[in-house]
This record gives C-alpha cells, sequence and structure tokens, in this order.
C-alpha cells in the first residue's frame, strides 16, 4: 500500500522524488525500494534531522507496530500523520503524541495499486481543515477519497476495504459456474471479467440506480430472471449484509 502511494504521488507530480522519504526496514526490502524509485531516499530509521515543520508522515505497516512507529514520529518531531493502519481509532494513535498532532485516520483498499483506489479519512481532536486536505491530496492521488465520521470508518472497514475481495470471490464463484456449463476456463474467466468491467462502467456513465439497471437487464420470465430468483432463494443478498456487517464488527474490536 505504501509503494502504491508513492507510485501515484510521484504519476501525478504531487511532489519531487527528492522531496519524499520512505523508511523501510531490512536491507533487501530497501534496496528494492531505491531501484524502484529512483531521487526518492530510501532509509532503515527515522532521525530527526529528516523532519522539519513542514514534514508529515503517512503510516503504513502492521497494526501491532503502528503505535511504536507513532511514538518514534513523535519523538522526532512529528505533528502531522495519514494513518492507512487497519482498526486503530486516531484517538490511540493520538495518545503516542506527547502534544498536539494532527492524526488523520484512513481506509484505502487495493485498487490504489492501479490508481482507482477508494479511500475514506476522518480527522482526530487536532486537525484542521489543511490538514484533511493535505490526507485527501494524497489518497486522491491514486483514487476517489470521501470524508466520514470517525464512527463511520468502521463501517467503510466492512464495506469498501474488504470489497476488492468480495468481488473477486464473486468473479471466481461465476467463472466456476460457466465451466461446469461446459465452457473452457479461459473463455469463461474473459466473459465474467469483461462483463465486471462493463457493467461497473455502465452504472458509473449512465447515472442510473442499479436497481434500475438490473429492471433494465431482467426480462419477465426470461433467463435473467430464474438466475435472479435461484440467488434470492439461497440469500446472497443476506449474505453480503452479513459478512459486511462481520468485518466492521471485527475493526470495531480491533480499535479497542
Amino acid at each position: 500500500m505504501g509503494a502504491a502511494l508513492v507510485e501515484g504521488l510521484l504519476r501525478v507530480e504531487w511532489c519531487q522524488p527528492s522531496e519524499l522519504a520512505i523508511i523501510q526496514r531490512g536491507d533487501a526490502k530497501r534496496d528494492a525500494l531505491a531501484a524502484r524509485f529512483p531521487g526518492v531516499a530510501v532509509f532503515t530509521t527515522l532521525e530527526a534531522d529528516q523532519v522539519d515543520e513542514n514534514s508529515g508522515v503517512v503510516l503504513c505497516v502492521k497494526p501491532d507496530y503502528a503505535e511504536g512507529m507513532a511514538r518514534l514520529c513523535a519523538a522526532v518531531g512529528v505533528t502531522r500523520l495519514l494513518s492507512v493502519v487497519a482498526g486503530l481509532s486516531t484517538e490511540r494513535l493520538q495518545a503516542c503524541f506527547t502534544g498536539p498532532a494532527a492524526v488523520i485516520r484512513s481506509m484505502p483498499n487495493t485498487p490504489v495499486l492501479v490508481g482507482k483506489g477508494v479511500s475514506a479519512i476522518t480527522g482526530g481532536a487536532h486537525c484542521s481543515s489543511s490538514d484533511l486536505e493535505w490526507a485527501d491530496s494524497i489518497l486522491g492521488a491514486v483514487g476517489l477519497v470521501v470524508r466520514v465520521t470517525e464512527r463511520q470508518i468502521d463501517a467503510v472497514s466492512g464495506l469498501s476495504g474488504p470489497m476488492p475481495a468480495y468481488l473477486y470471490l464473486v468473479v471466481e464463484a461465476l467463472i466456476e459456474a460457466g465451466v461446469h456449463q461446459g465452457l473452457s476456463r479461459e473463455i469463461s474467466s474473459q466473459l465474467v471479467i469483461a462483463s465486471f468491467e462493463g457493467s461497473a462502467a455502465l452504472l458509473t456513465e449512465s447515472g442510473e440506480r442499479p436497481e434500475e439497471l438490473r429492471y433494465q437487464v431482467t426480462s419477465p420470465g426470461g433467463v435473467t430472471a430464474a438466475g435472479l430468483r435461484m440467488l434470492e432463494g439461497r440469500a446472497v443478498r443476506a449474505a453480503f449484509l452479513e459478512a459486511v456487517a462481520s468485518a466492521a464488527e471485527r475493526s470495531r474490536n480491533m480499535a479497542r
């Protein structure tokens, strides 16, 4: 995720390579990032002489390391931090700082890797509008950004955060269904993936609600109606509702 953000920022010329720095432990990973992003400094630790009053940090580590890294940021004088760590509230991260700091919590999803991500952001108690605009500009380099409240961020974590995995599971199942009906896996994959891409484009460009588009393709007594009847009978809609609720609750539990 961190590398995707760096790539997106450089692609849209958000800054010059010399204005970015990456902190990456481990020589092999550090060397790989240095080769991938020429001109971007890659360090194994964060030092005070790398920070000034205009510096901001994007915290992109596993949850177990997040608070330790936030305390390091505080120790070297960082006062603006954008967290892309799942499950950690702005309050917990703010507690790592001895004084006021602008802490912004976000939840991006993996399509940031192709510049099509969806991210939600929420600001902590000491955030100003300029702090949120700074975070918005970073995540906006790799997709859409929406602003939500802290209470809503767990719902985002259950919905758009894992949504790529939800959709990949549906794609996988439909490809397998095509194979079961006698299609080759290659042809079934082409049909399913291209249909997903085209359907998403139609939904975006038409401006119509999804239920309206579904009605348009569902003729009374037709093949689509037969397939949808089976899905509703197997409670697929309810399964998605429960999946999002379960993921959101997991995010809430991680924050405690």
